[in-house]
């Protein structure tokens, strides 16, 4: 399955939340070294109940619009 995300990093809470086209994550980490790319995928996989390793970044890596692939869902 493929998604869209819009990431919003150095919040103040941790959040996933379905919008009509896709999906806002709000992660505290900040966009530097992957780490707020990181936090996403953590937050994904516990929204969805899959593990980390089964969820990749296609596209946006650098970016704060993602398109994600989830498998094992």
């Amino acid at each position: 399955m493929k998604i869209r995300v819009k990431v919003i990093p150095n919040s103040k809470i941790e959040e996933v939340i379905k919008e009509d086209d896709g999906f806002v994550v709000r992660v505290k980490d900040p966009p530097k070294e992957g780490k707020a790319n990181k936090a996403v995928i953590r937050l994904l996989a516990e929204h969805f109940g899959v593990t980390q390793g089964s969820i990749i970044i296609l596209s946006g890596y650098k970016n704060r619009n993602k398109i994600i692939e989830i498998s094992g869902i």
